[in-house]
């Protein structure tokens, strides 16, 4: 089973990316065929300024790897170290129709936010179905906001299929509904352009500063609290055990919790929770050169399953002369 993932380095990676994609990749890497990979060319949607989204390549790299991926189990590179991925991504757009591309709700959605719209955004799914096809991927994790864009590549593949003959797997979206959408702090989905985001390598005296800022209801301290619609439960039983998690639930319900309390015990159980990996990522980002030789190494393992494809998608296609 091949099971595929990727991360955009458009910012700092968060707790939301970490719950939502990278702990259940690290967990990946000992049970399938794991292709894990950092989409920058997906970033190039929103980032322009070029010495970010460098910054941000390498700083996400050091995150996986500090936070327990292993190179030698998975096949871990860069987006754009694989080139067959934009020719595969021209030769479906050509098999993609308008239609498809404008019920995908992810496009309207960065829209309605004020996000700029170009034509990178909106064909942003066909770059995601190249990604996805050319390693012949069986299963894609995936949160609830971007399962349709796995269902975009299933039908273009199979459009490509259907012309072409049998060339790709049909691809499943993959979501594990206790962390499909990690809660910001402001109760939307966690993401750096909302500004709502909890670092996860971040400086002390930050991340107490970011947990103070997590939105919660004005239910006085002698009256019981909802943990159903409260923020802060959300992101506290992400770090905390079942009987952890049942305890503060009953103390919801009762009366006199104090919310402020619980955002100091909620950050220091982030702090504590990657305190382990953060010297492991000191030393990585000490060495940038080993960070590129890794993402080379993964890059030309990813490239030896790219290429194959390539070469039967241009024969079938009738480019290849």
């Amino acid at each position: 089973m091949r099971v595929l993932s990727g991360i955009q380095p458009s910012g700092t990676l968060h707790i939301g990316n970490y719950f939502g994609m990278m702990k259940p990749m690290i967990e990946y890497q000992e049970r399938a065929e794991l292709f894990c990979f950092i989409v920058n060319f997906h970033a190039l949607t929103s980032l322009t300024d070029p010495e970010a989204l460098r910054k941000n390549t390498i700083s996400a790299a050091a995150d996986f790897l500090a936070l327990g991926l292993d190179p030698d189990k998975c096949v871990f590179w860069v987006q754009s170290d694989v080139p067959e991925v934009t020719e595969l991504t021209w030769i479906l757009d050509n098999v993609t129709s308008m239609g498809l591309l404008e019920r995908c709700h992810s496009y309207k959605d960065k829209i309605s936010k004020g996000i700029t719209p170009n034509h990178g955004l909106f064909a942003y799914p066909v770059l995601m179905a190249a990604d996805i096809l050319l390693y012949q991927s069986n299963i894609i994790p995936v949160g609830s906001d971007q399962k349709q864009h796995v269902e975009v590549a299933r039908d273009i593949a199979q459009r490509f299929n259907g012309l072409y003959g049998d060339t790709f797997v049909l691809p499943e979206p993959e979501i594990n509904e206790d962390v499909a959408v990690i809660p910001g702090l402001d109760g939307q989905k966690m993401s750096k352009s909302y500004d709502n985001a909890i670092d996860i390598f971040t400086d002390r005296e930050t991340l107490d500063k970011t947990v103070m800022r997590v939105v919660t209801d004005s239910t006085p301290v002698n009256e019981p609290k909802n943990p159903g619609k409260c923020n802060l439960f959300a992101l506290y039983r992400l770090f905390a055990s079942p009987a952890e998690v049942e305890e503060l639930r009953a103390r919801y319900l009762a009366p006199g919790l104090k919310y402020v309390q619980f955002k100091k015990d909620l950050a220091q159980r982030i702090w504590d929770f990657f305190g382990p990996h953060r010297e492991k990522r000191a030393e990585l980002m000490a060495d940038r050169e080993t960070i590129r030789d890794i993402l080379k190494y993964g890059a030309d393992k990813a490239r030896a399953i790219a290429m194959p494809t390539m070469e039967m998608v241009r024969e079938r296609v009738g480019v290849k002369y």
